[in-house]
């Protein structure tokens, strides 16, 4: 298997540089190792630079969206530089550049997202006018709703960024996914988690997603062992209700699929930025029709929400 898996050399991983990406490239390098018995040498962890790393100053709603985590990487994919990429799959945007595809997904981590907090333990023991710190269109716009009174402000750099900025006390608390937290051994630092039932996460939260090129033989018999069904197949559901609403970092868009054997149980909610209005579907349906599910239900969604919902977004 290892000879004729490899036969062209050492198997390159690009990813983002910061240390949850690598962090999730090692862990897909430890799984081909594991699943085709492969020494540590024989697989390349290639960091690379995107823009959205690089853009720091603005939220990423007013600079290009999901893409500026990608476009470097899958450009190298394309051209051959890399043979898979890795990506956290809450950050993909719903089209991909001709000629690849997210062709496997890892086993899902939690989905929920993470409070941590310094002046409260708990996100709704806040006290009044406390200020939250949080770069997520969709976080912002859930605060708001369930704390009308909690000041929220935009909150950019990696995890461990936010949280020395957390520790240095330029805000009260901040949000981040749990899944990312356990990656990096700092599940300790989370004072709350949310429940989905009232926060709910974002589409694809939780799951890595490894992206290679359409018709690749080699790389997709690499991949499969990998591959979860479960977690495809939750994901399916979740990335066509976000396509179907044309989601991208400029639109507040939360859903969860949960799959218990062929049953797919799906909630999605569509909310305005500030919070002050929302709109949840649920829908309930087999495995094979995951994505027909998301779809359906996005359609459903915006159907409720009535077409003044939808002004201001692009």
């Amino acid at each position: 298997m290892q000879t004729a898996s490899l036969k062209n050399g050492t198997l390159k991983i690009g990813t983002r540089g910061s240390k949850l990406a690598l962090a999730q490239a090692y862990e897909t390098r430890r799984r081909l190792q594991e699943a085709h018995g492969l020494a540590e040498d024989a697989i390349e962890i290639l960091p690379m630079s995107t823009a959205g790393d690089r853009i720091q100053d603005r939220p990423l709603a007013q600079v290009g969206g999901k893409g500026l985590f990608t476009e470097e990487i899958e450009a190298a994919l394309k051209d051959g530089r890399i043979d898979i990429a890795v990506h956290s799959t809450k950050d993909m945007p719903t089209v991909l550049p001709d000629g690849l595809h997210l062709s496997a997904f890892l086993e899902r981590e939690d989905p929920r997202d993470a409070f941590i907090g310094r002046t409260a333990k708990r996100f709704l023991d806040l006290p009044q006018g406390a200020v939250i710190g949080s770069s997520s269109l969709r976080r912002q716009a859930m605060i708001r709703r369930l704390r009308p009174d909690l000041q929220v402000v935009m909150f950019r750099g990696n995890v461990l960024t936010r949280l020395r900025k957390l520790e240095e006390g330029e805000v009260d608390g901040t949000f981040l996914a749990c899944a990312g937290l356990r990656r990096l051994g700092l599940a300790d630092v989370i004072t709350d988690l949310l429940d989905p039932e009232t926060f709910l996460p974002a589409p694809g939260q939780g799951a890595i997603g490894i992206e290679s090129r359409i018709g690749d033989d080699r790389i997709d018999a690499l991949l499969k062992p990998l591959a979860h069904r479960d977690t495809h197949v939750a994901l399916a559901c979740e990335r066509a209700f976000l396509a179907s609403l044309d989601g991208s970092c400029r639109t507040p868009i939360a859903a969860l699929a949960l799959v218990n054997g062929d049953t797919v149980s799906f909630r999605g909610m569509i909310l305005t930025p500030d919070g002050t209005e929302a709109h949840e579907v649920s829908a309930q349906g087999t495995a094979s029709d995951a994505a027909l599910l998301g779809a359906d239900a996005a359609k459903r969604v915006r159907a409720m929400a009535g077409a003044h919902f939808f002004d201001g977004w692009e």
